[in-house]
């Protein structure tokens, strides 16, 4: 006998629906499902935990956290309507789950909220700050780095060492991401990953200018 369509796990079905879109978003960009970094794929896992241990810390509603977190970016391949479409998206495809039926509005009102790298206002809603929050984590600190690194290698883009320098240095848009955060987790976290992040150009620099090699007084004098 089929099993009735609404007992399908919502977090297995969640997670299965945003491997497909990240794969397709792949397709469509590299010609393969399995290019060098699955931008895509890093970037929403990367959410989902961070979001999930946010609604920890913060005791936000942990299934509508995890669930806003796999899906935000299902549509992302429509660019800046991507949030609404995503949300819509929500309300179409939890009711084939076993998602609590009276969550599924939360859950598509964070989708729609997480817009924008700052904010001028705050969020108001527990869910939706949390989700924003985790997402923007990962675009600063040492995730945002290496993410961007793995990106431009994927994208067969000509990379030097010295242009990531740069865009490490000039993105002073990530000062106005660490003030928008919204809970005070998110709030200590941006602050460390931004410190580290910058670090990181420093010592950088430092390394290959060679500026970390200190001659000793003894080889001085002789």
């Amino acid at each position: 006998m089929m099993a009735n369509k609404k007992t399908k796990d919502w977090r297995k079905a969640v997670r299965k629906a945003m491997r497909a879109a990240a794969d397709k978003e792949a397709r469509q960009r590299y010609g393969s499902r399995k290019p060098s970094f699955n931008y895509r794929w890093e970037h929403v896992t990367a959410v989902v935990a961070l979001a999930r241990k946010l609604a920890e810390l913060t005791g936000a509603d942990l299934e509508v956290v995890e669930a806003a977190a796999w899906l935000h970016d299902i549509l992302k391949e429509r660019g800046t309507t991507h949030p609404a479409e995503g949300a819509a998206f929500a309300r179409e495809f939890l009711p084939g789950t076993d998602f609590p039926a009276e969550k599924i509005e939360a859950v598509a009102q964070a989708i729609a909220e997480h817009t924008g790298l700052w904010r001028d206002e705050p969020l108001t809603t527990l869910e939706s700050k949390v989700l924003w929050d985790a997402d923007k984590l990962t675009k600063i600190g040492l995730t945002a780095a290496f993410h961007w690194t793995g990106l431009a290698l994927a994208d067969g883009k000509p990379m030097r060492t010295v242009d990531l320098i740069r865009r490490g240095r000039t993105n002073a848009w990530q000062r106005k991401t660490v003030n928008s955060m919204h809970t005070e987790p998110a709030r200590q976290a941006a602050k460390k990953r931004i410190r580290a992040f910058q670090k990181l150009w420093e010592r950088l620099e430092i390394e290959l200018s060679g500026n970390d090699m200190i001659l000793v007084e003894s080889q001085r004098s002789g």
